[in-house]
């Protein structure tokens, strides 16, 4: 079935069979993601950098030497947004030229890409493009641009926030939590998760993250709206590409939440699903808490480029 087409003054709207999405100039992203009536989308996705520092990062002084890295991920800057509809590109019309647009435009395919400026010195730009196919399939490239002179990364991928906690989640990749440096114990399979698990600590600090991710199904039953009275359990999936994994996180918090969080019981209630798609991720030691580094092959050059991509199903 083709892809309808909706042109509002600052979004446009893509339609199917049972699924609508919007995506926005404002925003900055897509701002809306709807299956079989149910909202995804509590804000925009956009590019995440920051991990809530471990003790180690503390201790080794990570935290301190890349922490305009989580100014990054506060705020983030989209300067460009172009869109093609069957590969030919399109300018957004101003109203009320768009109002002619409601509907009536049909396709196979609608790429929005997204270029993004960092709150960094020097600054970088990330490309995020959303390509969206016939059925809802939506296939998401991002390519961070590296730069020299700027600190180390702690992680580097995608943050969806979602309206509501989660039921649970499950996945195919490692067992447990697991890092880079911290993956030997894990065995491949596909695993359930009951709830939005946060790690204890003592502390609140980075946890959850799953290495070697082929895909992972977020189910939700909760809905914002007030009028569905019985809302009933969906998924939404997120696959990586033909032949590749990627790493996930699959949270109640941001990973402000959890960096704003002295003691656990200092963290809010859970209200959202934090879901963190990573292209990278740092390792995070544990030679000792009093300033040893990670091992130099677990380290996210901020001067190279990333590139990876993934699906929503």
């Amino acid at each position: 079935m083709a892809l309808r087409i909706v042109v509002g003054d600052v979004t446009i709207g893509v339609q199917g069979d049972n699924f609508s999405y919007i995506f926005s100039a404002a925003a900055g992203g897509m701002e809306s993601l709807k299956k079989d009536g149910k909202e995804w989308l509590y804000r925009a996705p956009k590019p995440t950098f920051w991990r809530a520092a471990t003790d180690n990062d503390k201790g080794n002084g990570f935290a301190y030497k890349s922490a305009m890295w989580m100014a990054a991920d506060c705020y983030i800057k989209c300067s460009k947004l172009k869109v093609w509809v069957d590969q030919k590109e399109i300018k957004i019309p101003a109203a009320p030229a768009n109002n002619r647009l409601r509907g009536e435009l049909s396709c196979e395919t609608v790429t929005f890409s997204y270029r993004y400026e960092t709150a960094t010195k020097p600054k970088t730009k990330v490309e995020v493009v959303y390509q969206v196919q016939e059925k809802g399939r939506i296939h998401v490239s991002v390519h961070y641009f590296g730069k020299k002179q700027l600190p180390e990364l702690p992680v580097f991928g995608m943050r969806f926030i979602m309206p509501t906690a989660a039921d649970g989640y499950c996945y195919e990749g490692l067992s447990g939590e697991t890092y880079p440096d911290r993956m030997a114990g894990g065995i491949p399979g596909e695993y359930q998760v009951t709830g939005l698990p946060v790690t204890p600590y003592l502390v609140p600090q980075d946890c959850g993250v799953y290495m070697k991710t082929k895909w992972l199904a977020v189910q939700r039953t909760k809905v914002l709206d007030n009028t569905n009275v019985e809302p009933k359990q969906t998924t939404l999936r997120f696959c990586a590409q033909e032949g590749e994994e990627f790493a996930f996180s699959c949270l109640p918090y941001t990973a402000l939440e959890l960096e704003n969080a002295t003691h656990q019981e200092e963290l809010p209630r859970a209200r959202r699903t934090v879901v963190s798609i990573l292209g990278a991720v740092r390792g995070v030691g544990g030679i000792d808490s009093w300033g040893a580094d990670v091992e130099e092959s677990c380290h996210i050059s901020a001067q190279e480029d990333i590139i990876y991509g993934f699906w929503i199903e």
